[in-house]
């Protein structure tokens, strides 16, 4: 059985099944499902986004959010697997995917608090609650300082190796804002832990991953397909380690959903490899 469509999709739909809706270019982004060991076994962060913003309102999301201007610049002090490494791995150009990296990184730290950076290859910054920290996630958000200005400030190097590649999600064509993402999956670091509240949520939340599924399917919290699904992959792994093992040996592919109208009027939208996304509106 397919769930309703959202308002707006079929006629939007429609639009570009007769030409006359030119798809907004997709903005590339990045998300992070940050994982730690709970009472219960693994438990991601969660947080809900305001209903007053433009994009998802309402729903529960992981930390992230679009590449910026100054994300990937060459000045960034980075260790871990280079950006040549990290395009094979996510299928992109180098250069994007240095961008995307380090978007996902300081994504994560404005949105939660954890900072996946250190002094060096071997080391991770340990306690970032104080208010210092918080004036330059503040200044981060602003767009007041880049994250390059702020690691070389710190004296930090990005650790992209505390990431791991999960999934590629693309908002699909007839959709008003579309956003090209890559999903990222890393522990918290030993000694850190989350800060207050984000600006763009007004709550967060640590959940078992099986949890947060169940309380989707029950209708109490609201998430987009691509949260909803991650989560429930997640759910297989016992703890954090397992799931970044089984990260590594995943395949990265987009994937967006395909629409289709058919002459009586019954419109279904499908994501490829996901058939319990399934959604239709229409006789």
């Amino acid at each position: 059985m397919s769930a309703e469509l959202p308002s707006g999709w079929a006629e939007r739909i429609a639009a570009l099944g007769r030409g006359e809706l030119e798809p907004v270019p997709p903005r590339p982004a990045a998300t992070v499902v940050l994982l730690r060991t709970g009472a219960a076994g693994a438990e991601g962060y969660l947080l809900r986004r305001r209903t007053s913003m433009a994009f998802a309102g309402g729903m529960y999301a992981f930390p992230g959010g679009g590449v910026d201007l100054h994300d990937g610049t060459s000045d960034l002090g980075w260790a871990g697997p280079t950006a040549a490494a990290w395009g094979a791995r996510l299928g992109c150009a180098p250069e994007l995917a240095r961008a995307v990296v380090c978007a996902a990184v300081r994504e994560t730290f404005e949105e939660s608090g954890v900072l996946l950076a250190g002094a060096d290859a071997s080391s991770v910054v340990a306690d970032v609650s104080g208010d210092e920290w918080r004036r330059d996630r503040e200044a981060l958000e602003g767009h007041r300082l880049t994250f390059a200005e702020f690691l070389t400030r710190r004296r930090l190097v990005l650790r992209s190796d505390l990431l791991r590649g999960w999934a590629r999600w693309v908002t699909p064509e007839f959709e008003e804002r579309r956003y090209d993402t890559w999903f990222f999956v890393a522990a918290v670091p030993e000694g850190q832990r989350t800060a207050e509240v984000p600006g763009e949520a007004d709550r967060v939340e640590w959940l078992a991953p099986g949890e947060a599924v169940r309380r989707v399917e029950s209708g109490a919290y609201r998430m987009l397909p691509p949260t909803i699904t991650t989560l429930r992959e997640l759910s297989a792994y016992a703890d954090p380690g397992a799931a970044l093992a089984a990260a590594d040996r995943r395949r990265v592919q987009a994937v967006m959903a395909e629409a289709s109208l058919t002459e009586g009027g019954r419109v279904t939208v499908r994501w490829p490899g996901h058939p319990e996304l399934t959604m239709g509106a229409g006789k």
